[in-house]
């Protein structure tokens, strides 16, 4: 295994230390797992953005109608 020495902030090894699964879990294992996790939540939007447009062009059908516009006026 490749290893690096990367500087962070003491505030952020405090917050790595707070967020640990368990008490011997090294960084690299912490980091690897919050990789993931932002992966696939950032995944998740994407796929959720997709959606809301594809919904968009059949709400605008379905609302935009001679017949709603009528019983606005009514």
């Amino acid at each position: 295994m490749n290893t690096t020495t990367i500087q962070i902030d003491k505030s952020v090894v405090n917050s790595l230390k707070q967020a640990r699964e368990y008490p011997k879990q090294s960084y690299n294992d912490l980091i690897k797992n919050m990789i993931q996790v932002f992966k696939d939540i950032k995944n998740k939007n994407q796929y959720d953005e997709f959606l809301h447009k594809v919904q968009q062009a059949k709400m605008k059908e379905l609302w935009s109608n001679k017949e709603d516009e009528a019983w606005e006026r009514a």
